[in-house]
């Protein structure tokens, strides 16, 4: 998650004076308005909690009014200090840090709590709706969605909501995962937008764990649903005749048989990001980006309008980062709406190109955040397995005391049958590991996957790392 305070405005305060509001943003978008003296208490708590080496410099109180340069300076000093808190692995994650958001946020918003139906939404057009408070948390809508299912309580973690905005041809765009410090209600009406909608998806990126859930009824039909909506969209890459053996086995109402064939094909289990533009190999240049597989792949446009491909494995980032900037208009910066604010963000990863030679990768995507989060969930997969656990361990403990609602259970239902396959479709991370290689494969715009032509780029050794139509 990218924290910001790109702004800051004057309000009235109930008595008639008037007050500095720090809008702190979440990328990009506007998440809740505090007060210096909100985030002060914070601060003393934080202090109070976790001591003064943990917690980073606060900027100080002032006797006088603020002059517009010293509100500039706390401005900065005070996005610096969120940011700061939110990368400390302790205080990022601490329920006194995350609580103090999801109450602003519900401030800011000026939404009362209350109990209202909130729609979440399955794959292949399916939604479940559940009654929630205005003021739950995610693991609380997670926990009544799983309820409303009969998703047993152990597959719950194998399975996150996410933020997405639905285009006007029917497809997503991945906003970002829900995170522990905001309130689903909240964070999507917020955007009064119907284009907005929450969904369930599977969160995890190794294939293997596929058989924990495909053993539940409920499970299976979740992952099954999701993974035909994914070829429909044609993020799962399938040939004739591949399309022919997956519908014979949807009509013999093969799930297990239907999955296990679809996990053998290109891109299962991957999340593809909008159009956007990288530097690499050249500067300027199109690109389609996919994240799974613990990479993430490219398919890129070159100036010259030769197609190439090329995946980037995580094990060969030696780190990545994710910086935003507001456009300049007239010498100074684009001010920002109250909702949103206009911040071009980047995504920048530093990788092991050869022996020796290490090179950074930009992408510029307004999804550079969600691109970061998948990266940093596929190593924290690979760490975890590395070390002997499993994705349980990756999960954090539910509350005991988390709020199950039984108002009906609804079973997934299966999907139809796929359509006729559309022929014109074809912070620094450590790990210690045997590194494989990295290889662009030159394709002609106007040919399927299978047709590879065109230069080959590799580098094949080990490092010991820290660590077409939609062109």
């Amino acid at each position: 998650m990218h924290f910001s305070i790109p702004e800051t405005e004057v309000r009235s305060g109930e008595n008639g004076s008037t007050y500095v509001a720090y809008n702190i943003h979440v990328n990009g978008v506007l998440h809740c308005r505090v007060r210096y003296s909100q985030l002060l208490g914070l601060h003393e708590q934080i202090k109070k909690e976790y001591g003064n080496n943990v917690v980073p410099a606060f900027p100080p109180k002032k006797i006088f009014t603020l002059t517009p340069a010293e509100v500039e300076q706390r401005r900065e000093q005070l996005e610096k200090y969120m940011q700061a808190v939110r990368q400390d692995p302790t205080l990022g994650s601490s329920e006194m840090f995350n609580s103090f958001l999801r109450k602003a946020q519900q401030e800011t918003q000026q939404i009362p709590t209350e109990e209202v139906q909130l729609e979440v939404h399955l794959s292949k057009g399916q939604k479940v709706r559940v009654n929630i408070l205005t003021s739950d948390q995610t693991e609380d809508v997670l926990e009544a969605v799983a309820a409303k299912l009969d998703l047993p309580d152990e597959l719950v973690g194998y399975f996150s909501l996410f933020l997405v905005q639905e285009g006007a041809d029917g497809g997503y765009t991945f906003v970002r995962k829900l995170q522990e410090f905001e309130l689903p209600y909240v964070s999507v009406t917020s955007l009064h937008s119907p284009d907005f909608h929450i969904v369930l998806r599977k969160s995890y990126w190794d294939t293997a764990y596929d058989n924990d859930v495909m053993d539940n009824r409920v499970g299976l039909n979740l992952l099954y649903s999701q993974t035909v909506s994914d070829i429909e969209r044609g993020w799962i890459l399938v040939n004739k005749d591949q399309h022919r053996q997956l519908k014979s086995l949807q009509e013999k109402g093969s799930k297990k048989e239907f999955i296990r064939l679809a996990q053998t094909l290109k891109y299962y289990g991957y999340i593809k990001f909008d159009p956007c533009v990288t530097d690499f190999p050249e500067k300027g240049c199109h690109v389609i980006v996919s994240a799974g597989n613990n990479e993430l792949n490219f398919h890129v446009k070159l100036p010259s309008e030769q197609m190439k491909e090329g995946s980037f494995k995580v094990t060969r980032m030696r780190c990545w980062r994710v910086t935003s900037s507001v456009p300049v208009v007239n010498g100074s910066a684009n001010p920002c709406s109250s909702a949103k604010c206009d911040v071009k963000l980047e995504l920048a990863f530093e990788y092991l190109m050869s022996k020796d030679r290490l090179q950074w990768v930009t992408i510029t995507s307004q999804q550079a955040i969600m691109m970061s989060i998948c990266l940093q969930a596929m190593v924290d997969e690979l760490m975890v397995k590395k070390s002997g656990g499993s994705i349980k361990k990756m999960q954090k403990k539910r509350l005991n005391g988390a709020l199950h609602r039984s108002d009906s259970n609804q079973a997934v239902k299966s999907p139809p049958l796929l359509d006729s396959p559309d022929p014109n479709r074809e912070q620094v991370v450590k790990l210690s590991t045997k590194l494989t290689s990295v290889s662009l494969r030159g394709i002609s715009a106007s040919s399927s996957n299978n047709d590879i032509s065109g230069n080959d780029f590799h580098g094949n050794f080990a490092f010991e790392g820290i660590g077409d139509d939609d062109l």
